[in-house]
């Protein structure tokens, strides 16, 4: 019963630091995210003064997040989106999430890699593991400000679908960079480029989660949407479907042993296909239940973050901030660049304009922060993987973030 108290407890703390971040992000007139992270830090600094523990470790971290925030973020954020408009740039934004990831994340490997080798203890592994966690993006705090100001609604469907299909395939290939990373920990030894050259004896291994977690996730939606047409019930609905969001991701990961996230994904878009026609009856609140769910979660994670940053991490590692700030923001540019010609043989053209908005736009955020804080840290360089990802995410929150809708406006009247 202490157990339980003292988890309650030690929510109830983040919870109020959340909420202290909000109230600082309206004072500061900037985004939730960065005043969550503010009242991280000062959160941080009254634990000694309370005597008080949160609690916060990398193994419970690592399952707070890939079985509790990270189905709620994917499942709110492919609920929200229309499916109509989604089915017409599905193909591109699928193009991009694909091969776009993966140029991104090999490109920014390559470049953090050569950045920091110099310091030593930083081996190929890390470099991709840092890559595969930096080609997550989260454009949504410009999203929600550009829709209330009538910008393009294709643009938006782009930038949205894009964004969601992007955070799904950095997951998985997350987990699989970090099951080779935990291998290669356990044995005592760095991975090699052998070992990671060995590492393509997984494919077979690699595709069968992947589209096996599309499968479980198209069944699941199917299954939410049948019943709730069954119950017909408002409150039930909403109920069927949280469910679902954890459900999905239970079953295809611990059951049947593929990816969770996408099953989360597929089955937040099936289901709100198949119930587009009751939007304004047993799903009329569904839209503000995920939207507050998804609001508490973007502010815990970023909470989270300013409980574990330290000075020592900007005075350590300063340098290899920049560096993968640079590697970033370049990478993403570069695959965009690259990818976005295709897409006019597979859907709508996507326009030079368009190209920068995407290049730019792709802010990292909750999902980049929220992967690096599940990191083990028996992972040798864990600490400068987490000192990276959050000096990325910090330019994106002070840097990108305000110039993002200004770039937009200019290139989209």
């Amino acid at each position: 019963m202490e157990g339980v108290t003292t988890l309650v407890g030690q929510g109830l703390y983040m919870a109020l630091a959340a909420v202290a971040g909000l109230g600082i992000a309206r004072l500061l007139k900037r985004d939730d995210t960065l005043g969550c992270l503010i009242a991280g830090v000062l959160a941080g600094m009254l634990l000694p003064v309370f005597d008080y523990n949160t609690g916060l470790r990398a193994e419970n971290i690592h399952q707070l997040v890939f079985f509790i925030i990270l189905p709620v973020l994917i499942f709110q954020s492919a609920w929200k989106i229309d499916p109509d408009a989604l089915f017409r740039w599905l193909a591109p934004a699928l193009l991009l999430a694909t091969v776009g990831v993966l140029i991104c994340a090999l490109i920014t490997a390559v470049l953090v890699y050569f950045g920091v080798v110099q310091s030593g203890g930083f081996p190929w592994i890390a470099a991709l593991l840092t890559g595969t966690i930096l080609a997550a993006t989260d454009p949504a705090a410009i999203v929600a400000r550009l829709r209330k100001t009538g910008a393009n609604n294709e643009l938006l469907t782009l930038l949205e679908g894009e964004s969601l299909f992007n955070d799904a395939a950095a997951i998985v290939l997350f987990s699989f960079v970090l099951g080779i990373a935990s291998h290669s920990a356990m044995e005592g030894a760095v991975a090699t480029g052998e070992e990671i050259a060995g590492a393509g004896s997984f494919a077979l291994y690699f595709a069968v989660v992947f589209f096996g977690g599309l499968a479980v996730g198209t069944i699941c939606g199917l299954l939410t949407a049948i019943t709730i047409l069954f119950l017909r019930s408002a409150g039930a609905a909403l109920v069927v479907l949280v469910l679902a969001a954890f459900g999905s991701f239970y079953l295809a990961e611990h059951v049947v042993g593929v990816s969770g996230i996408l099953s989360v994904m597929i089955c937040a878009i099936v289901a709100r296909a198949c119930l587009r026609e009751q939007e304004q009856t047993y799903l009329a609140h569904a839209a503000p239940t995920w939207e507050w769910l998804g609001l508490l979660f973007h502010a815990l994670i970023f909470v989270m973050m300013g409980l574990v940053i330290t000075v020592d991490m900007f005075v350590n590692h300063w340098l290899a901030m920049i560096v993968a700030i640079v590697a970033a923001i370049g990478a993403r540019g570069l695959a965009v660049f690259l990818v976005a010609p295709m897409a006019r043989f597979v859907g709508p053209p996507i326009t030079k304009n368009w190209r920068l908005i995407l290049s730019w736009g792709g802010l990292r955020g909750v999902i980049a922060a929220a992967l690096v804080l599940s990191l083990p840290v028996d992972l040798p360089y864990w600490e400068m993987v987490q000192a990276m990802v959050f000096g990325v995410v910090l330019f994106s929150l002070l840097v990108q973030g305000t110039t993002s809708t200004r770039l937009i406006r200019k290139l989209e009247p």
